[in-house]
């Protein structure tokens, strides 16, 4: 039972004080109990709670959009708010096919995205993600415009003797022989995670992967979403994680980092081109929900990413990002069950596997990463636990994304809890 929090601490009800390794599930980026987000909350409170868009707009909801693009970073131009990245990946998807049926190219009705993939739990942004755990019970119910193809995961699957940029070639390849299979005319969007999270744990693309990616999306007319919901918002070390990958996407999924936790949030930013298709058509995006834009929730969101520019808090992401891969790779870097060390900024992840030569899984049944979730709570640390890395049956790995107000003692005490929790996990199977 989690009683309160402050800083990078929870404090529990039998009176343990748990370092959150992980934000939760990446999401408090800023710790717990922040004044001056608390402060924005309540001022909002006292002012209006809700309202809804059908009739009215509010000046917390204007003021984040302004924020979030002021110079239209990467040509985003307009903001939609709603209450999580799954919401988020929804109208995504919904604003991709109504932006072609604006146009006149109603035929488009099909998504690609990525095997080892999550793009959350609603019945769309399930059918859209990889994650084979996650969708095998709803598989009959969900939709089949979608399709995959594999990810860039070189620890995994890049081949003996392929170079990197043979691999990403023949990443692209794979990409265009799917929309050739689908009709390339037919293919609304291409989706992805610049950096994957929770599925395959803080998977990074080769360079030039995404730029590829973009290309064969721009030479049959199709739009790229990226999912940044996980890695997004400063996680990464820069505001936008597809800053650091030489593209820009039509249409953004954020949330998680955007409102720290302090409300539920989320939202997609949208470009330029697909703004400018609504407003030469219907004029309206043919979505909604009742709580969009919801005062408070923007209020608190607007207060959080203030924090993060006023205190220059990118800039500690990256420096405690560079600790904290230092310091994984110090003590587990040689560590005969840990096969891969990965991620960036302050965005990390382990891979734990039976045999160190040959990338060899635990058997699934042993639940390696839940027996290093157990370990790290006995010693006060709350990490991020993941199964099926590989294929959604097979593989082990733990996330490490604490907030972006951690410090070098924190960093420290990070790495040296999770060191002797993955080898008690290990000595105790």
């Amino acid at each position: 039972m989690a009683t309160g929090g402050q800083g990078v601490y929870l404090h529990t009800a039998d009176g343990r004080r748990v370092i959150d390794g992980s934000g939760g599930a990446a999401v408090a980026c800023l710790g717990h109990g922040n004044a001056r987000v608390n402060a924005a909350i309540a001022d909002q409170l006292a002012r209006v709670a809700y309202v809804h868009t059908a009739i009215f707009t509010n000046a917390a909801a204007e003021e984040l959009a302004e924020w979030l693009l002021d110079g239209e970073p990467g040509g985003l131009t307009h903001a939609y708010f709603i209450s999580s990245g799954s919401e988020g990946m929804e109208a995504a998807l919904k604003l991709a096919r109504q932006y072609f049926l604006e146009i006149g190219q109603h035929q488009r009705t099909r998504f690609i995205a990525r095997r080892q993939s999550y793009h959350g739990n609603t019945l769309g942004a399930l059918a859209a993600g990889g994650n084979m755990m996650r969708r095998a019970p709803y598989a009959p119910i969900l939709s089949d415009a979608f399709s995959h193809v594999s990810p860039c995961f070189a620890y995994r699957f890049q081949q003996a003797g392929e170079s990197d940029a043979q691999y990403v070639q023949r990443l692209a390849d794979e990409l265009e022989a799917e929309f050739q299979r689908l009709g390339p005319q037919n293919v609304v969007a291409f989706c992805a995670e610049p950096v994957v999270g929770a599925t395959t744990g803080c998977v990074t693309a080769l360079p030039g992967y995404f730029p590829a990616m973009r290309a064969v999306c721009d030479r049959h007319g199709a739009l790229l979403i990226l999912d940044e919901v996980m890695c997004g918002m400063g996680r990464t070390g820069s505001q936008h994680a597809w800053e650091q990958e030489g593209v820009t996407p039509d249409i953004q999924v954020i949330a998680k980092g955007l409102g720290g936790g302090y409300q539920p949030i989320g939202g997609i930013l949208i470009g330029r081109r697909v703004i400018a298709a609504l407003r030469a058509g219907t004029g309206a995006f043919m979505h909604g929900h009742t709580y969009q834009a919801h005062p408070v929730a923007c209020a608190a969101a607007l207060a959080v990413q203030k924090v993060i520019r006023e205190d220059d808090l990118l800039a500690n992401v990256r420096a405690m990002g560079a600790r904290l891969a230092n310091g994984l790779t110090e003590r587990l870097g040689n560590h005969a069950h840990v096969g891969d060390i990965r991620g960036r900024g302050l965005f990390q992840a382990i891979e734990l596997v039976a045999d160190r030569a040959s990338k060899a899984p635990f058997d699934p049944a042993l639940k390696m990463n839940d027996r290093v979730k157990v370990e790290a709570l006995a010693r006060d640390l709350a990490i991020y636990p993941m199964g099926g890395t590989i294929d959604g049956k097979r593989g082990d790995h733990i996330c490490i994304a604490p907030p972006y107000i951690a410090t070098p003692p924190e960093i420290d005490a990070i790495v040296a809890r999770l060191g002797d929790a993955v080898d008690a996990a290990v000595a105790g199977m």
